[in-house]
């Protein structure tokens, strides 16, 4: 019998689609995406100078964040866009991976809008273990190394959870 507090699961997925621009091709990604995943949109802007001369605080994309089974009911859906495969270079030190999604058809039960056009996303995903969310003012101790998710068991998690494979 497994230890409850070495299951991995999802701890948030991140949904981020960059414009570059504000105006209506930023308004046109908002629509899309309250109408793909149907919760709160947040625009993201800059922060400071970037190297391409934008301003800070000039809006250049939007994203929001599932938790719970709206997170998990989306990744199946996103992993079917991704043809079911993931790269094992998507996986960084804690376990956590990102890919992106070329077009925003390729998501099953989504269809193409001429007044959208067509649109990328990123998909980001967080893991954690059972007491990753202790207070540490309460525990000054750090969270053990071997209660740290290690990318081959996120791998591993990920092709048992999703039937997806790594290459």
């Amino acid at each position: 019998m497994m230890n409850p507090m070495r299951e991995i699961r999802i701890q948030k997925v991140t949904i981020n689609m960059g414009c570059g621009e504000a105006g209506e091709k930023l308004d046109k990604a908002k629509k899309l995406l309250a109408a793909v995943i149907n919760k709160k949109i947040v625009t993201t802007s800059t922060s400071g100078r970037t190297t391409f001369g934008m301003p800070a605080g000039r809006a250049i994309g939007c994203k929001t964040t599932l938790r719970g089974q709206d997170a998990e009911d989306f990744l199946k859906r996103a992993f079917e866009a991704a043809d079911g495969k993931l790269l094992k270079r998507v996986f960084d030190r804690q376990g956590n991976f990102s890919f992106g999604v070329k077009e925003h058809i390729s998501l099953p039960g989504v269809r193409y809008d001429p007044e959208i056009g067509i649109f990328g996303m990123d998909v980001c995903v967080t893991l954690e273990r059972r007491g990753y969310r202790v207070a540490r003012k309460r525990m000054p101790s750090r969270v053990s190394k071997t209660h740290a998710i290690r990318p081959d068991e996120a791998m591993d998690w990920t092709v048992k959870k999703f039937g997806i494979k790594v290459e």
